[in-house]
């Protein structure tokens, strides 16, 4: 996927990157020194994911790296898939878009569920409506025996007594 348009859902660890909790992981506010510090991976390593667009951070208004909370743990699982792991980058790229993609599809089923469940709730509604609406002096009969008119105030024909 180009630019930052989504990361997949890694926790970032607000303790260890020194930021408030509260602040938005995907804030870019750590130089790529301290980024490099953080992840434990050398500034160098840091350019190349970049350049192979594996973890692109946000740019600063003079063109500088700024890397986010979630840069920083998405760094980390980098390193663990290709160092733990023996996945190649190209690899670790891949996975990484799967991740993007599946964190995408949850997001948009969660919308489709919610709007479907408005939707029932909406019907619900509109049939409790109609059935509010129904006429209480009409009576269902079963088709297969005689129709009876019943008027009020005449003694019931059927009635034994």
């Amino acid at each position: 996927m180009a630019g930052r348009a989504r990361r997949p859902a890694v926790d970032a660890n607000w303790a260890e990157t020194g930021l408030p909790e509260g602040t938005p992981a995907d804030h870019p506010v750590f130089v790529i020194s301290v980024a490099a510090q953080l992840s434990g991976l050398h500034a160098q390593t840091l350019r190349s994911y970049d350049r192979l667009g594996i973890v692109s951070p946000g740019r600063a208004a003079g063109g500088g790296r700024r890397y986010s909370a979630r840069d920083i743990a998405l760094l980390r699982e980098v390193q663990r898939l290709s160092q733990d792991e023996g996945v190649s980058l190209a690899g670790v790229k891949r996975i990484i878009e799967l991740e993007e993609q599946v964190a995408d599809l949850r997001s948009e089923l969660a919308e489709v569920t919610e709007e479907l469940e408005a939707a029932r709730a909406a019907a619900a509604q509109a049939t409790a409506a109609v059935h509010r609406s129904y006429r209480r002096d009409l009576v269902p009969v079963d088709r297969r025996q005689a129709v009876v008119r019943w008027r009020p105030g005449q003694p019931d024909p059927d009635a034994r007594g």
